[in-house]
Order: structure tokens, then sequence, then C-alpha cells
């Protein structure tokens, strides 16, 4: 595209964004640059809604922190290999799912938001001075041999001393993130067969809103933009101009995600993604089927504004008023045998249904199928999952996950619409992919092999050290819980540490609240079994039980538990020293045999006879008293009372 098309381009892009008070504001930069900075701004959702909003940060059309131009793969290019990599958390529970990222030398590991709608890749830096507390440890970039700072150029906004490039993003709940551009060794894990590269990166001095509360430690950017990671690694040609995320199901939580493309499968249904109609991943949305049955919308509700918008870190679904008001009538219309209760929340007019029963695999049966049709008719189906949430206070209650937009025409489709789906960003060729599947076993599915595990450490440099493999996950995703098993009792682990010589026993007793805060479970769920010491030494055995209510845990609450333990997702005050967790173990629920059952049927049947028995006997001795005790004439004193009548035995 000759420079003066493109500058047309970014300009008339830049207005029609601007041009919107509601969706869109503009923000100057710590330096009073000229350029500004654009967010977009979706609907209110609620302090509840775990939604991860999405910036937008345009620039002139010759700026770039990333020189070297895009590689358009032709069919003669070599395979290119790609990131397999574990997703973590649940997006309803946490409101995200995570990835695992080592950056430096040694590596240091991270917990990253995955967001389609982000451009860079931030982390805590340990310079931080207003930094929430996170998964892990911040980073160090005195302790990586690699790193190297962003030096101060005319492509970027810079500190106040002029030396180093500085990043600042600002989301519409009033979160915030500023630090400073560094560019260091990126290790994906040994899942993966792409070698670690270079990339730049963000490092936090200072963090505000959702951004400093979340437990997860910062945000992998995955948008379009030059400082995304993937636009830095396919400028790169280590990878195809692709990447996949895969989002696990109801009460299963986790999933996977690949950086760089793999061979789809032949069922996948595509819509294209215009990267000219908006900066967000877009797809061609024309009609909504419920039921079978079209909604009697126009196509064109779907196309307002900026059009859909896929987004991965938006957690529920926004329809224009048109379409909710008719995706709602329609879903209430197919109902039989359920009936609308409140929400969880007052503050929130959520629609919700009881009635339904806990199996998800069921839910079919209650509620109608929904299909979303791309152009040239082509269809995608979406199970009762993809569009309801559990409701947290009634057992067998569900919720809809679709809401209304406001005023405003966009229609932006969070993870929930794509949970047990595959959805691969094919941005070489301007469309995106989507195959329903269970996201759990994807690897199984689409017999996609990791390859060898490649060497975290960078291509050798005079000053990188030897030593720098990460912990990295095994090659397969870790398997905490016995296949099939759907009910937990409870979960057991030990725990080491050292204590200095303050007052050591107030010490071990806050290790409870502190264990159920970091594993998320409540304060009388935390067990401590067994402890024993030598000299400052400790070992402590604790054991996590389910809620007082329940009589068991699912497998995601057990399997969200156990991953945290085993993969250092519990972090302790620094008085607790050298702590380590290991030797964990799940029970399942005491199964009762036909003997035991038997014995016990007989034993409550006899313990009621007994109480009948008893309460009888009590009865009749109560009634013979009380006819005694009226045979007695009342004593007479000074007054003159009636004459007692003697009553009939």
């Amino acid at each position: 595209m000759p420079p003066f098309t493109l500058l047309i381009t970014l300009l008339s892009l830049y207005a029609s964004l601007s041009s919107s008070q509601l969706y869109v504001s503009a923000l100057n930069n710590n330096n009073n640059q000229p350029n500004p900075i654009i967010i977009i701004r979706p609907p209110h959702s609620g302090s509840n809604r775990h939604t991860m909003f999405l910036p937008l940060f345009p620039s002139s059309p010759n700026s770039s922190l990333i020189t070297s131009s895009r590689r358009h793969l032709q069919k003669s290019d070599p395979p290119r290999p790609n990131a397999r990599m574990a997703l973590h958390d649940d997006l309803l529970l946490n409101g995200y799912y995570t990835t695992r990222l080592w950056i430096g030398s040694p590596p240091q590991r991270f917990a990253l938001i995955v967001d389609t709608g982000s451009t860079v890749t931030y982390v805590p830096c340990s310079t931080c001075q207003h930094c929430g507390r996170h998964q892990d440890p911040r980073f160090d970039p005195e302790s990586s041999s690699t790193y190297k700072p962003v030096k101060c150029n005319a492509d970027c906004s810079c500190d106040n001393n002029r030396e180093q490039c500085i990043y600042e993003r600002q989301y519409a709940e009033m979160s915030s993130s500023s630090g400073v551009l560094g560019e260091d060794i990126v290790s994906f894990g040994n899942q993966s067969d792409l070698s670690p590269q270079r990339a730049v990166f963000g490092c936090e001095n200072r963090e505000t809103g959702d951004l400093y509360s979340q437990h997860a430690d910062g945000i992998m950017g995955l948008g379009r933009g030059d400082l995304s990671i993937v636009d830095q690694l396919v400028d790169g040609g280590v990878i195809s101009n692709s990447f996949s995320l895969c989002y696990g199901g109801m009460d299963v939580g986790g999933g996977a995600m690949v950086l760089g493309r793999i061979s789809p499968p032949a069922d996948m249904v595509y819509s294209r993604s215009d990267p000219r109609r908006s900066p967000y991943y877009n797809i061609a949305l024309k009609e909504l089927h419920v039921a079978g049955k079209r909604l009697p919308i126009k196509a064109s509700v779907f196309d307002g504004k900026h059009g859909t918008i896929l987004d991965s870190g938006t957690t529920y679904a926004y329809l224009p008023e048109a379409a909710f008001v008719a995706f709602k009538n329609a879903i209430m219309k197919e109902l039989h045998g359920v009936h609308q209760i409140k929400g969880p929340d007052p503050s929130y007019n959520d629609i919700c249904f009881s009635g339904a029963g806990s199996d998800v695999s069921q839910l079919s049966k209650t509620f109608p199928s929904v299909e979303m049709v791309f152009g040239k008719g082509k269809k995608l189906s979406l199970s009762p999952e993809n569009y309801l949430f559990r409701h947290s206070k009634v057992r067998g209650a569900y919720c809809l996950g679709v809401f209304q937009n406001g005023k405003d025409p966009t229609t932006l489709l969070g993870g929930i619409i794509v949970r047990n789906t595959f959805v691969m960003y094919d941005r070489e060729h301007e469309k995106i992919g989507f195959w329903k599947t269970n996201c759990s076993d994807i690897w199984e599915t689409l017999h996609v092999s990791g390859g060898p595990p490649q060497s975290s450490s960078p291509p050798v440099e005079s000053n990188s050290t030897t030593d720098a493999s990460p912990s990295l996950p095994p090659t397969t995703p870790p398997q905490y819980i016995p296949p099939g098993e759907t009910e937990i009792g409870s979960i057991t682990f030990y725990m080491s540490f050292s204590l200095n010589e303050t007052d050591k026993r107030s010490q071990i007793t806050e290790l409870a609240p502190l264990i159920a805060q970091e594993l998320h479970v409540n304060r009388p769920q935390v067990h401590l079994l067994n402890s024993t010491s030598e000299g400052n030494d400790y070992v402590t055995e604790w054991s996590i039980k389910p809620p007082e209510s329940a009589d068991f845990m699912s497998n995601a609450t057990a399997s969200n538990i156990i991953s945290r333990i085993a993969e250092g997702g519990v972090h302790l005050p620094e008085s607790y020293r050298k702590y380590r967790f290991y030797n964990w173990n799940v029970y399942l629920p005491a199964k009762r045999s036909r003997r035991q059952k038997l014995y016990l049927v007989t034993l409550v049947v006899s313990m009621l006879a007994l109480v009948v028995g008893l309460s009888g006997a009590g009865t009749w001795w109560f009634w013979r008293h009380k006819q005694r005790s009226s045979l007695q004439y009342k004593p007479v004193d000074s007054m003159v009372v009636p004459e007692q009548e003697l009553q009939p035995l």
C-alpha cells in the first residue's frame, strides 16, 4: 500500500473512532506529545462482571519499535514451529484465563491473562512503587543477564529523563498500567517446539484498579500491533501469522493456546475477519438462530459501529438492543419445566431460571440450541454453556450470560461464547475459524505433536548464563485428578518452612487463613493435621475439605486448588522463609458398601422407632400425671374458694 494511501486509511480510522463520545475517549500521554491514546469503552458490565476492556492505540504510519517488515508466507515456505501452551484458571470464577510465560536469563515465571484486545505484554517490575500482590514474584531486570531497556527514540513516548521508552494503558473500568519498555528472552515452556525468542515487553512501575487487585501477574497481548507478542514473533519470521485459543467448558476451566499455525480440522467453520473494518478481531455475523428459528432482525444490526468483535478478555456477550430483546424472547419462549428467579446479585437485573438440574451435559434437554450464521450461510452451533452461567446461590439454576449493550450498536462476544470451542485466528488469510470440541483434551483430538523440549536458553551470547532452564511444565497437560472422577472428598499436602525467633505459635496459627486466601477457599475448609519441628524448621500436613454445606468438591475446584499448590501459586509473607509445598494427595468421598448402606438404613429405622416409642411413653406418662393432679383438692386459705368438683376417672 502506498504511504499516502496508508496515511489516509489511518486518519479515516482515527476519525471514525474519535467521533463517538460514548465508546471512545482520548487521553494525552505523559509528555504531552501530539499522538493521543484512544481507548475503546465497552458497555458497563458491573463490578461483579469480570470483564477485561480493550485499549486501542493508533500510531503514525512510520512508527514502529519493531523494524522488520511483515512477512506474507507463501505455500513454498517451510513449515514454522509453534508454541503449545496450557491455559489455567476459569473464565467465570476468575474472570480470565492465564498462561505461563518465562522472561529473562535465568527465566522468571509469570501467569499472564491472555487477551486478544491488548497489544503490550506486561509484568510487574521489581522497582514498582504501586503494584499489587500477585501470583508470582515481580520481574527483576538486574537478575537477568539478557535484559536490555528500550532506549528513547522518536517512535515512542519517553520517560522524564528521555532515556527509556515508556508505555501506559488505561481501561474503561478505571484500572491502569504504566511502566517502561524492555527487551529480553521470552520462553514458552517445553510443551512447544518454539525456541526462546527476544521480545519487547512492559515492566510495570504502577498499576491501579482491577489490575492491582487481580491474582494474575499481568497481561499477554495477542492483539494487532507492533508490540503484540504475536506480531513480534511473526515479524521475526519464527511463526506463521496465526494463533489459536481453546477455552474449557462449564465447571472445567483451563484450556489450550497455540502461537503459530496448525493444520485445521476439516469441519472448521470460518468467518471473514477484516483488519480494515476495526482494529479488533471481528467476524461477519449475519444471523442468530434459536431452536432452529431465525431471529426477526436485519443483518445490519450486527454491523453497527465497530461491527461484531470477538474478545478473549471479555467474559460475557453484549448484543445491540434489538438483537438482545429478540434473543431473550426467543430463549424464554422455548423453555419448559423451569421458572424464572432473581439473580445472585440484587444490584443487577439478571435473567435466571431454576429447575434445570446440575448436570451440564443435560442442559440441552431444557435450554434450546443457538446458531451463529456467518457469510455464505456458514453456521456455528452453540450449546447452552455458551450463553449460560451458573447461579451462584441456587443449585440447578442458570442465568443468561448475554446482555444488552446499552444503546451502543456494537456486538461484543466474550469468552463465554467460545467455551469448548477451538478458535483459530488466521491473520494471514484474514479469517477466524471455529470448531466445537472438548478443550480439556484438545491435543489428543488434534493429534498435535509438541515436538522435543527445547532448551530455554537463548542463543549463546558473551554475557548469558549457562543455567537458564526454567522449571517447565510436562509435555502433556498435568492430570491432577483421576480420570472420570467428578466428586472429590478432600485434598492433603505437606508444607515445610522456617521461622525466625519471633512468636512462632502465632505465625503457625496465621497460616490457615493465609493458605485459604491463596487457594481461594473458605477458612473453615483448611485444617492442620500434623506439625513437627526441629529448631526453626517446620514440616506441617494440611487438609482441604469441602465447604460445610457440601459433601464433596467438584473436579474443577479440586484441580484449581492442586494446580496452585503444584505450580507455585501460593505466596506467603517473608516471615515464612524457604517454604515449599509437596506430596499432595486426592481422596474421593467415602463410598459405602451395600451391606454398610443396609446397616445404615436399619440403624436409622431403629432409631426412628425408638424415638417414636419414647415419645409415646412420655406422652402417656404426662397424661397420667396430669389426671392425678386434677384429683387433688386445692388448699383452702383465708379466702373462700368454690368447692372443687371431683372428675370421673
